[in-house]
């Protein structure tokens, strides 16, 4: 199932209940039942419809009608957030990779990265590879146990699929 697709033809032209499922989505919350959950912890409707500036019973109609539809009901109660170290790797002395592929689909580009990474004997704290099917431009956050060296750069940079790379 391409989840972009299936949401999109699902929610036809509701532009405010694609939004909130989108919104669902990105940041990993659940439906159980009629409810939203980060994780164990219940969210209120009326939250998350002022975070987007929308009435609370929109977002309670979207849940509503997801749960009709048996796919994306179970994609949605299967949701867990995942916590994205990007922004606070630095604070710890981490190092931070981005790498933008040439083509998404292309397979190998973690496993290449990632060896030469093992190779400087540095070790991966967290990768985080956004979906093809859900980001205009996705790309792969590699967060490190130390900053990556500069001879590293140009070895990554050579990583068949690899477009651009930036080092924060």
């Amino acid at each position: 199932m391409n989840i972009r697709e299936k949401i999109n033809d699902y929610f036809g032209g509701n532009y405010v209940q694609k939004k909130i499922a989108y919104l669902l989505l990105k940041y990993g919350l659940r439906i159980n039942g009629n409810k939203i959950y980060c994780g164990p912890i219940e969210q209120s409707s009326s939250k998350l419809a002022r975070a987007i500036s929308i009435d609370y019973r929109i977002v309670n109609d979207t849940i509503k009608k997801i749960n009709q539809d048996p796919e994306l009901k179970k994609f949605f109660s299967s949701l867990e957030p995942t916590p994205n170290l990007k922004n606070t790797a630095q604070q710890f002395e981490w190092g931070i990779l981005e790498i933008i592929p040439e083509n998404s689909h292309k397979s190998g580009i973690f496993a290449g990265v990632a060896t030469l990474i093992a190779e400087e004997g540095i070790s991966i704290r967290q990768a985080i590879g956004e979906d093809y099917e859900l980001t205009e431009e996705p790309k792969l956050i590699i967060v490190t146990e130390k900053p990556i060296p500069g001879k590293l750069i140009s070895k990554i940079k050579q990583v068949p699929g690899v477009k651009a790379i930036t080092i924060y």
